[in-house]
């Protein structure tokens, strides 16, 4: 079994050649923790969720480190904050903890590593006064920013020319910047806003910087993998790629680099003005995390997907099936036709159809290996029977009133109570809520 990988930075499928196979090393893009997640950030988690289990199952699970960052330092942060008139602290501390539930909930593992941007300041800075001094970055009006013309392969990433980047992106212009591409390594903070001493004055970092020094921190100059959504190749990968090599004297940040593909919803592209924005916190509330995880798997991670209510019901009733015959093992064993799926750039979709053949003990393996559980199906599942018999009790009690049947009426009103279940008649009608 040999696992093949595609690299966006090379545009082919090649063999995985890890640095040191003793000391795997993958770095994915986390969440800036202003709001809940959205469905669409699911799909990086699940996706390299998977991708650490199969690291683990090649290597050992004592020789792969995964880091995740959390950006808790953004404009979207403090803005948020000031809407909500919190401190920031509690903002990103509450958010961080709803993400992690989230992704939990999801069946996916915890990293190796967390880190939090604010808790890497120094290792920033450092990087920054290393840009500088190798003639990469200037300081301009309280701003330091990364010279895009200091790098002649600029672009190399994303596969376009500096031109073609300037023309098809909305670039901040500002008078200190030697080029519209520039972008911001270090930006002044004023007395509200988060800031931290520096050579340059009070500031804080730009978002690029933030993920270089977080995966120089854990993982060293170079190493294997860096993930994340398609959305980041241009220009957050790009400009990790241009300050990190050229603070490291050249050296690749990484080897390999993979990107999940878009996510749609019904078809159309996700926006709250749509009416198609889903966080992960709305669709688990009606769906269990089994299923979320399961609908994004059915699809290979590089191709768009499209999240839709028709695939949702369709997951659930694969995995109640599959579930009907067998219990996800701990220590899985799956078949070999599984494993050589898996290892062909993550195939997914090929790996559950190897599943539809594979006997009961090869079937449990796999879905053991995938992240499931149907423990937490059993409890999803019903907690939405329960709010189906609730719906039906209540539509029976209005039809016992209509027939002016009092007495029956009552009796659904105090067999709900006695579960727990208070009723509450208004001119909008009968709506329900657990007794405190």
């Amino acid at each position: 079994m040999t696992l093949r990988l595609f690299n966006t930075l090379t545009k082919t499928k090649d063999a995985f050649t890890p640095l040191d196979a003793k000391n795997v090393r993958m770095y994915v893009c986390g969440p800036t923790v202003y709001d809940f997640a959205h469905i669409g950030n699911a799909r990086p988690a699940i996706v390299f969720d998977v991708l650490f289990r199969l690291l683990r199952h090649t290597y050992g699970d004592a020789h792969v480190r995964y880091v995740r960052n959390i950006t808790d330092v953004d404009d979207k942060i403090n803005a948020r904050a000031a809407e909500r008139k919190i401190p920031i602290r509690e903002l990103t501390e509450e958010t961080a903890r709803i993400y992690m539930e989230d992704v939990t909930a999801l069946g996916c593992l915890p990293p190796s590593v967390m880190p939090r941007a604010t808790e890497h300041i120094p290792q920033m800075v450092a990087m920054i006064e290393q840009l500088i001094a190798s003639g990469h970055a200037y300081a301009a009006d309280g701003h330091v920013l990364f010279d895009v013309s200091s790098k002649a392969d600029y672009g190399k990433l994303a596969r376009r020319s500096l031109d073609e980047m300037i023309a098809g992106s909305r670039v901040e212009v500002a008078p200190y910047k030697k080029n519209p591409m520039d972008f911001v390594l270090w930006k002044p903070s004023d007395a509200a806003t988060p800031g931290w001493d520096s050579p340059w004055g009070r500031g804080r970092p730009g978002w690029h910087i933030e993920c270089s020094a977080m995966a120089g921190q854990y993982l060293g100059d170079t190493f294997d993998i860096h993930g994340g959504g398609i959305d980041l190749v241009f220009p957050h990968h790009e400009n990790e790629i241009a300050q990190s090599e050229c603070s490291h004297g050249g050296a690749p940040i990484a080897t390999v680099w993979m990107h999940n593909g878009f996510l749609q919803v019904e078809g159309e592209k996700m926006a709250k003005s749509a009416g198609n924005f889903f966080t992960i916190r709305d669709l688990l509330a009606d769906w269990p995390g089994e299923v979320l995880r399961f609908n994004m798997l059915r699809s290979h991670y590089r191709q768009p997907i499209d999240f839709t209510l028709a695939g949702l019901r369709e997951s659930w009733k694969m995995l109640e099936r599959w579930y009907d015959v067998t219990e996800p093992l701990a220590n899985p064993d799956p078949s070999n036709e599984f494993f050589d799926a898996l290892s062909d750039d993550l195939n997914t979709p090929a790996a559950i159809t190897s599943l539809h053949q594979a006997d009961d003990k090869a079937l449990a393996g796999g879905l053991g290996f995938l992240g499931f559980s149907n423990v937490q199906m059993k409890i999803s599942t019903k907690a939405r029977a329960d709010t189906v018999a609730i719906a039906d009790a209540i539509a029976a009690r209005l039809a016992a009133r209509a027939a002016k049947n009092f007495a029956e009426s009552d009796r659904i009103r105090d067999d709900l109570l006695s579960k727990g279940i208070v009723l509450k008649d208004g001119p909008g009608g009968t709506t329900w809520e657990v007794k405190k």
